[in-house]
């Protein structure tokens, strides 16, 4: 653990950023350049006083999941985050081709829409992160460990899962997830981490079986979709998909079809995410 470079690496990369780039308003008193220490504490997720150690070099060494919530809090790029790593004493995670953290720029894009809701998925459908509008939408999806990671893999194996879009529809969000993981697998043919999802796939679930063998193909980039609510009910959503140019993350953004939906939409910003965290 190199102490003194990692501190300096810190405090440097927390300076660099515009308040307004994560979402906080720059306000007439703020006389510190870039983020406050406590602003990165209270994104990244942990303590003020962790955060003041590490920027004066006398820590103890962080454990990998702290690095990666604060290369998330700091909008540090893939080369960043890797030194970020090196610097603490630890090796960045394995480049398996499935990308594990937000690239900095899809997160300022999630900042700037503001309350529309807005996540960052990898192409093999690991949420990386969510704005303020996807949380109070569907919750959170970014809690996950192992192969439930994975959107497909939850769909097929946890019928609770499939809550979040209407009975009737089932069957057409198999389809498409699916189709979009068959075009994901011949993108990447030859990795290890598309390989396993699909092996467990197939041995878990007889549904997956047999829409798999059909071999049906379909990139997701738009769709119109009924999202169900447990506070507000259905909403009409329009979901647009913006990938990257390696197509390995994709930016997914949900607006309101129709007025009911942006009305049910207002009521949701309004109850806020308080509420939805004491009721899940």
């Amino acid at each position: 653990m190199q102490r003194d470079e990692l501190a300096d690496f810190l405090r440097r990369r927390r300076e660099a950023i515009r308040p307004a780039e994560v979402g906080l308003a720059e306000g007439p008193r703020r006389r510190t350049a870039g983020l406050r220490r406590e602003e990165v504490a209270m994104i990244a997720g942990m303590s003020v006083d962790y955060v003041v150690r590490l920027e004066q070099g006398r820590s103890s060494q962080p454990s990998t999941q702290l690095l990666g919530a604060l290369a998330r809090a700091l909008r540090l790029s893939d080369d960043e985050r890797d030194h970020l790593f090196h610097l603490a004493g630890h090796q960045p995670p394995p480049a398996d081709g499935t990308a594990r953290h937000a690239r900095a720029g899809l997160l300022r894009m999630l900042d700037l829409l503001g309350d529309t809701p807005a996540l960052v998925m990898s192409d093999l459908g690991e949420t990386l992160a969510q704005n303020r509008g996807s949380l109070l939408l569907t919750g959170d999806l970014s809690g996950f460990q192992g192969l439930r990671r994975y959107h497909a893999y939850r769909w097929f194996t946890e019928p609770e899962s499939r809550m979040v879009y209407p009975a009737e529809d089932e069957q057409r969000h198999a389809r498409v997830i699916v189709a979009d993981l068959r075009a994901v697998a011949g993108r990447r043919h030859g990795d290890p981490a598309v390989a396993r999802l699909v092996a467990a796939l197939l041995e878990a679930s007889e549904e997956f079986r047999g829409l798999w063998a059909e071999h049906e193909v379909a990139v997701r980039r738009f769709d119109r979709k009924v999202v169900v609510n447990p506070r507000v009910g259905r909403l009409l959503m329009d979901c647009e998909t913006l990938m990257t140019p390696d197509q390995r993350q994709l930016l997914l953004v949900l607006t309101p079809a129709d007025d009911e939906a942006r009305e049910r939409l207002e009521l949701l910003r309004v109850l806020g995410l308080e509420e939805f965290h004491a009721e899940v």
